[in-house]
């Protein structure tokens, strides 16, 4: 007695490549929202560290989540879930506080009860200088934006963090501040480029806890001249091949 064999469903079809298209949009959406999101650099304040054309992965749960770590910033709650603090020396993406739609990133130099003021050019926390050493100079238009040599200083933070900041311009209007005291849950934030960067020393002010994206990790695709990413025939000339793949300090 012989059994019949049933049908073989057949595979594919509109319905299942529909299917597939929406598991991988909610996976996508997955992981942007609550692990890894991907940001691209718009403007040098951040050079030496970061330049205009470097594409980054941000960790998203590294200081929990508030509602703008949700799509188009939902605000289905205040405050932050699982929330973690951000060290000094962090490179942080934040929603710029007097418009959270655009995105901003900086360096957290100021923790909530800091003390903060820049002095010719040295910052100070709580009163105390922080080391600042010359370390050379860099003439590469691509990293400083100007056509001359820039001077180089290796700045040291407290918790021994250190990175690298460019002076373009000898007592600008950066380099002396006033004390500024950063309230309760709030962060004070600087550029590395510290004499062409908007920060909390002028526009942005104090930045919320609640509105911190996350920290910057890696630098997985950069590319100059302003070219994007798409426009491979320009990558044997514009892309930065010494900063690919890249942890961000």
């Amino acid at each position: 007695m012989s059994v019949a064999e049933k049908p073989e469903k057949k595979s594919g079809g509109l319905g299942e490549t529909v299917s597939v298209i929406v598991q991988a949009l909610i996976l996508a959406l997955v992981i942007r929202t609550f692990l890894f999101q991907p940001f691209s650099i718009p403007s040098g304040s951040m050079r030496p560290t970061l330049l205009e054309g470097d594409y980054l992965f941000v960790t998203k749960w590294a200081y929990g989540y508030s509602h703008y770590s949700l799509p188009f910033s939902l605000p289905l709650f205040s405050g932050r879930i699982w929330a973690g603090e951000p060290e000094r020396g962090d490179v942080v993406v934040f929603k710029f506080p007097p418009n959270p739609s655009v995105d901003y990133i900086k360096r957290v130099v100021g923790l909530p009860g800091d003390r903060i003021q820049m002095k010719d050019g040295q910052l100070f926390i709580n009163g105390v200088g922080v080391p600042r050493v010359k370390v050379g100079q860099i003439d590469n238009p691509d990293i400083t934006e100007v056509d001359r040599p820039v001077d180089v200083y290796r700045e040291t933070l407290p918790n021994g963090d250190s990175y690298d900041t460019l002076d373009l311009t000898p007592n600008s209007i950066g380099d002396n501040t006033q004390e500024f005291h950063v309230p309760p849950g709030h962060y004070f934030m600087m550029g590395d480029n510290r004499d062409n960067s908007s920060d909390s020393r002028f526009s942005v002010g104090f930045v919320p806890a609640e509105n911190l994206v996350g920290r910057a990790n890696i630098l997985f695709f950069s590319i100059a001249g302003g070219a994007s990413p798409l426009e491979i025939w320009k990558w044997p000339t514009d892309l930065r091949v010494s900063r690919l793949l890249h942890f961000v300090n």
